[in-house]
């Protein structure tokens, strides 16, 4: 990787591990190429105690969010609403509407959307949200029970029209590599109108490998190029959205004086 990249200060917002014997290696693999910290996502109850578990073992580098994602819906939200009392989980999430798989039926789905963002009211956290095919229904209810002031579409897949109705609700947007992806221009265009303040960016490891590495298992060291590849298209420096990246994480999570 380019040194100039990999010497800057990252933060990956929104990242998932699969194997625990194998966190320490990516750490230390992201470490060297300036990825500090890690934002690591719950998906259902099981991956939610497991990311406030890795939060403990790896504290201050490693963050937890406990939540449903829409696919686990039918499973519904019990044991959740504990786990956001936990001091190193700093989100709801991540939650929302895929009506692309259609794994959970729709009706359960805003059912437990619903219930996570009265959570994120509820302890006053931030809501982490996944919406694929379903815009219009996941405004909608937004609307209905008040967007929560820290708000942010992870993995953001939307375009100009999408990303203007998120950022007229105060939300933040979170690039992944899809930004690097030859066929998203629709993507980039969002990706130039949104305001740098409310810009963080994310691997969603394991999936979704940036160029030049598609094709391979996704980790957090291939952050930097998702941010090299942003600063290309906002055109300014690399370091501009590491470090507007870093301190929009630290202020959207309120990690504090863990921001150095």
């Amino acid at each position: 990787m380019n040194a100039s990249i990999s010497k800057f200060k990252w933060i990956d917002n929104h990242c998932h591990f699969e194997e625990t014997d194998e966190v320490a290696m990516d750490l230390q693999e992201a470490a060297a190429e300036g990825v500090e910290k890690f934002i690591v996502v719950g998906t259902d109850l099981a991956t939610s105690m497991k990311a406030k578990e890795l939060s403990q073992i790896f504290a201050g580098e490693i963050f937890a969010t406990a939540g449903i994602h829409p696919h686990e819906a039918i499973h519904g939200t019990d044991g959740i609403e504990a786990l956001l009392s936990e001091p190193t989980v700093v989100a709801v999430g991540e939650c929302g509407l895929d009506f692309y798989y259609d794994h959970s039926p729709h009706g359960e789905q805003e059912k437990v959307f619903r219930e996570q963002i009265a959570f994120a009211h509820k302890f006053n956290l931030p809501l982490v949200i996944h919406t694929r095919e379903a815009w219009p229904e996941t405004f909608k209810i937004l609307d209905e029970m008040e967007t929560p002031p820290k708000t942010v579409f992870h993995c953001f897949t939307g375009g100009p029209h999408e990303a203007e109705l998120a950022l007229d609700r105060g939300a933040y947007l979170s690039f992944s590599g899809i930004v690097t992806f030859k066929n998203a221009d629709s993507l980039r265009e969002a990706l130039r109108m949104t305001p740098i303040e409310r810009i963080m960016i994310e691997t969603d490891s394991p999936y979704l490998t940036p160029e030049p590495h598609r094709g391979k298992r996704n980790r957090p060291k291939f952050l930097p190029y998702i941010g090299s590849r942003i600063a290309e298209e906002l055109d300014t420096e690399p370091k501009a959205i590491s470090d507007a990246a870093w301190l929009n994480t630290h202020r959207f999570y309120a990690l504090g004086h863990n921001a150095n």
